[in-house]
């Protein structure tokens, strides 16, 4: 059986949903309840144990694709939101756009001229100058 990705997201996104409500946590903590009840009538032994165990192990392996999933959609849209915002902004630098795309190395150079940016920014600030203005940037390739 192929799954297809679109179809994989919708169930992710649903099971991510149904897993972050209060009512979802009410159950597992009332399965964990009733496994811990359980525990004198059988004896406390391996079997008992184990049986909490590979449940708990089972449901976090698969809720950890289940999450990963959602979060890389939802990542994903916000950049596609900033990106747009950055686009449709007047003055805003368009070399911005897509900068998780970026080798690391690229990214310290912007972040550098950002901080360099904002100490600039404070020190007009702290002299009653304004501290608004679309400095030009230097390219970083």
């Amino acid at each position: 059986m192929v799954v297809r990705p679109f179809q994989f997201s919708n169930f992710a996104r649903r099971i991510a949903t149904l897993a972050g409500r209060p009512l979802t946590f009410a159950l597992a903590a009332l399965a964990v309840l009733v496994w811990s009840a359980t525990g004198p009538l059988f004896h406390y032994s391996d079997t008992w144990q184990l049986v909490i165990n590979t449940s708990t192990t089972i449901i976090t392996f698969l809720m950890v694709f289940v999450i990963q999933n959602t979060q890389n959609r939802d990542t994903a849209a916000v950049q596609i939101k900033l990106d747009e915002l950055i686009r449709a902004t007047q003055g805003a630098h368009n070399a911005m756009l897509d900068l998780e795309q970026l080798e690391e190395e690229q990214l310290e150079q912007y972040l550098k001229r950002y901080e360099e940016l904002a100490a600039r920014a404070r020190e007009k600030l702290r002299s009653g100058e304004l501290d608004v203005d679309v400095p030009e940037i230097k390219s970083s390739r």
